[in-house]
């Protein structure tokens, strides 16, 4: 990104004077209200992961000198932060393609560093799941201005300072929020002049890409989230893995990011690469087993086997509570296994306790990550009854469980955020924000998921299709398979490889 003549230039692309000036401000109010260092050194070392250095082999980078000298020789760092659990989900995968690849992953949480990083991301964060849970409580609020803002769309003129003035860089989808979100980040490069400036580094949200590029790093992909472009999503000077075709044209032309539609110079070719969905190289490797496990345990008559998530925001509780008391006589009749994954979120447990106070007898608890690996190892083979609760005191647990789950499962019910793009047959229920939308949209269209339920009737439709109909079922495992065997979920290592040149063999 260029600064002349008063302007800020985003690849070839010049934003107003007025809006430059004021981004500048905006930078200057956080290093005050943050307190700022420009000489501020980071020692860093590396530390074993106790929650999934097994699972995924991955290794922390922490604020101290205390642990192990990081090895740049076979390493690639993952670069990511908590803001709901989609952007650890991204990160995770990265992790285990780089593995799979026989590179170490070395994981840097810009939470789990000390200092401005975490202090501006938790007011960020902060913010976004206020509006983010607001926008589940009020429908006008939701359709007038939540709605409208995550996607781009202009709202309320009266209330776009207001809101801006809450929520950084809003709204998301035009080059001023670009600017706005690369001079926030700006503030990071000391932690990432701390590293090896040319060693592979992946990161799964703009910040991390930003603040990696910004403190000089020459060797940064960043793992592009949704299926919706916004331009605060881009970062000049770093190479751009999309999940999809229509995400990929809509990056490389910069489409909608000039707030008067304006048509933007492109972004160059060698800076945006469609690579497929983010996957796990576990789940991406055992599709053909998983998908054959499903139709076998479908013609046998077994109990379907549903996993129900909760986001990180803890929205949509009423369209939970829903899905669940649907379920219950199902899962009393053994029609239906129901796995609920609640997260590291203890409020929703004893909300979700309360409002089943008449059958808690029914729920086995798992809230340990052991407890939780052995029932998904014994029903590979064996099969499911019951309802199941999972509840971790940790963020790694909270989202790899519901990874690992997905094995042995036969259908997701997930709102459309990053997990619209695992390969696992999905009911969609209600997006939280406009741009998840889109995660539906693609799932839908590729075929291992629904079309959006936009409402409770409708979610508990699509359960019913799903569970008592084999067909939709078949449908999706069939399309998954097909998806596989071109490549649709090689994304993860499609962005390992811009990393480290290092090409993925899969075996035969």
């Amino acid at each position: 990104m260029k600064y002349e003549n008063g302007r800020f230039i985003v690849y070839g692309n010049a934003i107003s004077r007025r809006d430059s000036n004021k981004i500048i401000r905006r930078q200057n109010w956080f290093k005050r209200k943050f307190k700022y260092d420009p000489d501020e050194t980071y020692t860093l070392s590396v530390h074993e992961n106790r929650y999934l250095g097994e699972e995924l082999g991955i290794k922390d980078i922490l604020r101290n000198a205390d642990g192990a000298a990081l090895n740049p020789e076979n390493g690639v760092i993952i670069s990511t932060i908590r803001m709901g659990f989609g952007h650890y989900r991204i990160a995770m995968a990265g992790a285990s393609c780089a593995r799979a690849m026989g590179f170490t992953p070395y994981w840097l949480d810009l939470l789990a560093i000390p200092g401005i990083t975490t202090d501006i991301i938790n007011w960020c964060n902060t913010n976004y799941s206020f509006f983010s849970r607001v926008s589940q409580r009020s429908a006008l609020f939701n359709k007038y201005i939540w709605e409208p803002e995550t996607t781009g769309e202009r709202s309320l003129p009266i209330l776009n300072e207001f809101l801006n003035s809450w929520i950084e860089g809003w709204p998301w989808r035009f080059l001023k929020t670009n600017v706005k979100d690369y001079m926030m980040s700006e503030l990071f490069k000391n932690l990432y002049g701390a590293l090896p400036k040319d060693m592979p580094i992946l990161t799964s949200h703009m910040w991390n890409c930003m603040g990696a590029v910004a403190g000089g790093m020459t060797n940064v992909v960043d793992m592009v989230f949704d299926n919706w472009p916004m331009a605060f999503q881009l970062t000049e000077g770093a190479k751009h893995g999309i999940q999809s075709p229509s995400g990929y044209y809509g990056f490389r032309t910069m489409r909608g990011f000039d707030e008067k539609g304006r048509i933007l110079n492109p972004v160059p070719e060698d800076a945006v690469y469609f690579v497929g969905h983010h996957i796990d190289h576990e789940l991406v490797e055992n599709i053909e087993t998983d998908c054959a496990d499903r139709i076998r345990r479908m013609k046998a008559g077994e109990p379907r086997r549903l996993l129900l998530t909760m986001g990180g925001a803890g929205a949509q509780r009423e369209m939970f509570k829903a899905i669940v008391e649907y379920c219950l006589p199902l899962v009393k009749s053994g029609e239906v296994a129901l796995f609920v994954n609640l997260g590291d979120h203890k409020d929703n447990w004893a909300w979700l306790q309360k409002e089943l106070a008449g059958n808690l007898d029914m729920i086995q608890q798992h809230f340990n990550w052991e407890d939780t690996k052995n029932l998904a190892d014994s029903i590979r083979e064996q099969p499911a009854s019951g309802l199941h609760v999972f509840l971790f005191d940790n963020t790694f647990h909270a989202v790899y469980a519901t990874n690992y789950l997905m094995r042995v499962i036969d259908v997701m019910i997930t709102k459309p955020s990053e997990l619209a793009f695992y390969p696992v047959p999905k009911i969609f229920n209600m997006r939280v924000g406009g741009h998840e939308m889109w995660g539906a949209i693609r799932g839908a269209e590729i075929g291992d998921g629904t079309v959006e339920a936009r409402g409770i009737p409708e979610v508990i439709q699509a359960i019913n299709m799903l569970t008592h109909h084999d067909d939709l079922l078949e449908m999706f495992c069939d399309c998954i398979v097909k998806n596989k065997s071109i490549g649709l979920y090689d994304g993860g290592y499609k962005c390992v490889e811009l990393a480290t040149g290092k090409k993925f063999e899969r075996k035969k």
